[in-house]
């Protein structure tokens, strides 16, 4: 009976295939995820990059990200801290780390990108440790162990991808680089040898989300809005102009030459600004029936105040921007509302989403990253190092001060030496010095 069971449980070969796919919307490779053409392929890329580059709430929060990245310390545990071996294991992929040619800040910089675009795509690029003296790139380290070590890992720019290859199931098999630098043009980087850092592996997509998609729509119609506003402005200085032409220069059966006259007129209205540049030279010539003007130029003042408060609209925006990134805060103070409360959990929450997002990049290299270094060094891959990091936090110095007072009043906290060397790490004071006898 009870192998008559086991018979009836055992697996069926479908149990262990694959039969449905991930859904992602995809042509050739090419991601068409979004439902906004402005967002799909390179015009979504280059989006992206006018929203960081040109926006300042957008190009604030980038730069305090990257600013607060910077500062984040990495440490590598290994398997069993009682253990030489892996000691020894997690002092060398430490090393690795500190003896790329690319420094370890500026390649987190590098992978911290995804957050614009959504991922952040890099190649794994190894070297043999053979010293310093070593003229060859690929040789040339601060170490002479004859290990295999990280030489790089540089960005493949997300501009220049231009497709994916995926399998019939939606899994990533790499992606397929315009590279200019190169003769052959397309390049095809596979998986194995990369590391593909994203926001959100939702669907399998490899172009994962950028934080900037909810900010998008707030930043389209602000955009204009502040196009329409210069333009307003521009109109309210110099003046509406406006030209007065003979009428048959406006009929139907005007020449060819009376219509090239005609156009050149609507240029000149159309160009007209207050600069250092201005002038006009405009035909004086009358009419032979009416003596009048035959053709004339005026500027019309402005009528007034607009209705629209645009700097209300435009501040608006901005909220909404930064408000969709978690950011907000950076904002209190300029509208004179906000208090330090909020300021300090708002935040404590936008750190809080840094960290989640470092946790991601660290989850790809225990995954991926450093299994790979580890299997090519022979390593024992069942006791493999794991990388981890120091979670940001904003500190309220005054709030602990007043604490540590409080309870130092009462005669509930004693200060003795670890309390000391804690409270002096948190504020970013130096440690104390140990006397010499």
């Amino acid at each position: 009976m009870y192998l008559d069971a086991l018979t009836r449980a055992a697996p069926q070969s479908t149990d262990y295939g694959e039969v449905g796919s991930t859904g992602l919307v995809q042509w050739g490779g090419e991601i068409q995820q979004d439902f906004l053409r402005q967002l799909q392929g390179k015009k979504g890329f280059a989006n992206y990059r006018e929203m960081a580059d040109n926006h300042p709430v957008v190009g604030a929060i980038v730069h305090a990200i990257d600013m607060l990245i910077r500062g984040v310390d990495f440490t590598v545990d290994p398997a069993d801290v009682d253990e030489q071996q892996s000691v020894d294991d997690a002092e060398f992929v430490a090393g690795c780390m500190t003896d790329m040619t690319t420094s370890w800040p500026d390649t987190l910089s590098a992978i911290m990108s995804m957050l614009v675009y959504g991922f952040s795509y890099h190649e794994i690029v190894y070297k043999r440790r053979l010293g310093p003296d070593k003229t060859d790139s690929s040789e040339r380290s601060n170490f002479s162990d004859g290990k295999i070590g990280w030489r790089k890992l540089p960005i493949r720019d997300q501009t220049t991808i231009t497709r994916w290859k995926l399998d019939d199931k939606g899994g990533i098999e790499g992606a397929y680089q315009m590279d200019t630098m190169a003769a052959v043009g397309e390049v095809f980087l596979p998986i194995e040898k990369c590391l593909l850092f994203r926001t959100t592996a939702k669907r399998n997509n490899p172009q994962g989300r950028s934080i900037l998609r909810n900010a998008f729509v707030p930043w389209y119609y602000q955009k204009r809005i502040q196009e329409i506003e210069a333009i307003g402005i521009e109109r309210d200085l110099a003046g509406l102009p406006v030209a007065l032409v003979p009428p048959h220069l406006l009929s139907d059966n005007a020449t060819s030459q009376e219509t090239a006259a005609l156009s050149e007129i609507k240029k000149i209205v159309r160009n007209i600004k207050r600069d250092e540049q201005e002038g006009l030279v405009f035909p004086l010539a009358y009419d032979p029936d009416t003596g009048n003007l035959a053709y004339d130029l005026k500027l019309l003042s402005t009528g007034g105040r607009r209705q629209f408060d645009t700097n209300g609209i435009i501040a608006r925006y901005d909220q909404r921007i930064a408000m969709t990134l978690l950011a907000d805060f950076i904002l209190l103070g300029h509208d004179k509302v906000g208090t330090q409360s909020l300021s300090v959990s708002k935040i404590q929450l936008f750190a809080d989403s840094l960290t989640t997002w470092l946790q991601s990049i660290v989850d790809v290299f225990n995954t991926h990253g450093i299994p790979r270094l580890m299997r090519l060094n022979g390593a024992d891959m069942t006791r493999l190092p794991r990388l981890s990091f120091s979670p940001p936090r904003q500190v309220d110095i005054e709030a602990i001060a007043e604490y540590v007072a409080k309870l130092a009043g009462v005669g509930v906290l004693l200060p003795d030496e670890s309390l000391s060397e804690h409270l002096r790490h948190i504020a970013g004071l130096p440690q104390e010095e140990a006397e010499t006898v």
